[in-house]
This record gives C-alpha cells, structure tokens and sequence, in this order.
C-alpha cells in the first residue's frame, strides 16, 4: 500500500536516469587529503591530532555529517517547491559516535558511525500536519539519510518546527 504522505515523484518513475559523480584525489602518505570535485576548489580532509593527524581539515566521517545536512537541504527544499510548502530556512545540529577501534582493525567493532543524531528545525508557519508531511517525504527521498539508515546507523532525528519569522541565518 502506498502511504497517501508520499507525495508523487518528480521525474517519470519508469525512466532509469544514472547520475554519475566524479572525485580525484591525492594523498602525500599521510593523513591530509585533497579531493577535487567538478571544477570547485579543492577541498580536504584530515584527522584530529589526536587521532595521529595535522587537525588541518575535517575527517572523513565529519564530511559524512555535512553531506548529511547539505543533503537534507537540498531535499527539504526539492520537497517543500513540489508541495508548495512555505519555509525561511532551516537550522541542523548533528552529531555521532564513533567507537574508534573498530577503524584501528579491532574484531567485532564496525569502522563506522554506530549513532548519529539529527537536529533539523524549520522556520515555517504551516500547518503541523503539512510539516509532519514534509518530514517523511525528506526521510523518504534523502540519499545520505537512507545510506546511514542502510548502514544500521542507529539515527536519531527530531524535526522541529519553528516561526517562520524567528529564522536568523545565522550558525551558532
């Protein structure tokens, strides 16, 4: 049975449309990365020193994170233009945890987040129930969010609603 909170998709479900992506990347045997992506900057990653790197750049799984939040963005946004939903912005909080033996080789211990969670509050003046629409139609449709939940990260999100007038831009 199809949930009537699904709003249709954007695009013919019956077409397959491959979306490929492409980095490059060059690590100087050590901990620093630098990754190209399109034509951007470069952008890099490291460890914190007290995981044995330069704490010059966020780690890998840092970059995990913000590609969770900037996928929850786009997506929000995708999902509240098809159902006109009205929005200022949104704030995220998020955070995980890591058992860091399980990167070190230690058997038994998954080498990836076992937590995370997810704050997302959304400056609007809708309804609750067109917010708690909006919400599963993102949970629904977010690549990064379904690869954690595929993942067994055990992810913990709470949605919050907030007046549309309080939102500031502004990151804490």
């Amino acid at each position: 049975m199809i949930d009537p909170d699904i709003i249709e998709p954007s695009i013919d479900p019956d077409t397959k449309k491959i979306g490929i992506r492409h980095v490059k990347a060059s690590n100087a045997a050590g901990t620093r990365t630098r990754i190209q992506v399109r034509d951007f900057d470069p952008v890099y990653t490291d460890e914190p020193a007290s995981l044995g790197g330069t704490n010059s750049a966020p780690s890998p799984l840092e970059t995990v994170l913000v590609a969770l939040v900037g996928c929850d963005g786009v997506i929000i946004n995708g999902v509240a233009s098809a159902m006109g939903f009205a929005y200022t912005g949104v704030d995220f909080a998020c955070e995980s945890q890591i058992d860091v033996r399980g990167p070190k080789g230690v058997p038994g211990i998954r080498p990836y987040f076992e937590t995370a969670k997810l704050d997302i509050i959304v400056y609007t003046d809708e309804s609750g129930a067109r917010f708690q629409q909006l919400r599963k139609n993102v949970e629904f449709r977010c690549p990064v969010m379904n690869l954690l939940n595929a993942a067994q990260v055990k992810m913990d999100v709470q949605w919050t609603a907030r007046p549309a007038g309080d939102y500031s831009g502004n990151v804490d």
